[in-house]
């Protein structure tokens, strides 16, 4: 297949990038490299079948040439990402994906769009099943994020009514591994940088609210055999095993062999109360579940993060 990926040099869209190009598949990245990184593509830049393009997928792409796949994956994905940069999340998220889907119209491609758990707001139900409809704040600090991700469902939605377009739809459940930054404010690289510094790690609120984390290479498979699949609504892509903020805080300070204490700040606004996907649809439509436990998947995350020698 030929492949376009934006958001390719950020976190999921770099294991993305690797993961269809060890396939034999051809892969263009789309990235303005707001939060992405060019070294995490940096192994690929010479490789063949690998193109790398800085730009913003709000402007109108062009690209030459037959593309069967139209992966959207550009977004600042943490909340103190999508904080800082408010404006260009909710562009990414509506031009941008009018822009991608307009491309994939064009070239007759199938588009994928990356959605989150985080249209669930802070969910009234759990486990989270794709009938949920969400309880957002559409007015909060963190609806930049949450309503760009909703709208662009719509839109994706809307181009596969009125156009026929073979559209996918990704809801994304917490992810982690290698190449995460450790600065974007999310619980693991957040805790494991600080238990490896020897520094307290900052849990906000009592800790009590839950999340479910899936390893970055249980996810990307969900995500191909989603694109693989002929089914056009929202599917789950997630671990359900649940755990409180304070058990992955005590678990990576064992992991790490860290003496660091835990201490707690104040819960930001809108911050959901628990976080867990039903995955039903992808067990039974794609036939997928995870296998890489949160044990396994730390402990490889831990040895990244040791590797970046962080602070020295």
């Amino acid at each position: 297949m030929n492949v376009l990926i934006s958001g390719g040099a950020g976190f999921l869209g770099s294991h993305l990038c690797d993961f269809f190009i060890s396939k034999n598949h051809k892969v263009i990245a789309v990235d303005n490299l707001i939060t992405g990184k060019k070294e995490n593509i940096k192994h690929l830049l010479k490789n063949k079948n690998f193109r790398f393009i800085k730009s913003d997928v709000t402007k109108k792409i062009k690209v030459a040439g037959k593309l069967d796949a139209v992966l959207h994956f550009a977004s600042p994905a943490s909340p103190r990402d999508y904080m800082e940069h408010p404006l260009e999340t909710l562009q990414v998220g509506s031009l941008g994906t009018l822009n991608l889907l307009e491309l994939a119209k064009e070239k007759k491609a199938k588009f994928l769009f990356a959605s989150t758990s985080e249209i669930y707001g802070d969910p009234k139900i759990n486990p989270q099943t794709e009938e949920y409809w969400g309880n957002v704040n559409p007015i909060g600090i963190r609806s930049v994020y949450d309503e760009a991700k909703r709208f662009s469902e719509a839109l994706a939605m809307c181009f596969n009514r009125q156009y026929k377009l073979d559209t996918g739809i990704v809801r994304i459940f917490n992810t982690y591994g290698n190449r995460m930054n450790e600065k974007d404010g999310r619980a693991i690289p957040e805790f494991i940088a600080q238990a490896l510094a020897g520094k307290p790690i900052t849990v906000f609120g009592k800790g009590t609210q839950t999340r479910s984390f899936c390893f970055v290479s249980d996810l990307v498979d969900g995500i191909y055999k989603l694109l693989m699949s002929k089914y056009k609504y929202p599917v789950n892509i997630g671990n359900p095993c649940e755990i409180t903020l304070n058990e992955l805080a005590k678990k990576i300070i064992q992991l790490s062999d860290s003496k660091s204490k835990i201490i707690y700040k104040r819960l930001p606004e809108d911050d959901p109360k628990q976080r867990c996907p039903d995955i039903t649809k992808a067990k039974k439509i794609l036939k997928w579940k995870p296998k890489v436990n949160l044990t396994q998947g730390l402990t490889e995350t831990i040895k990244y993060f040791k590797s970046l020698k962080l602070g020295e």
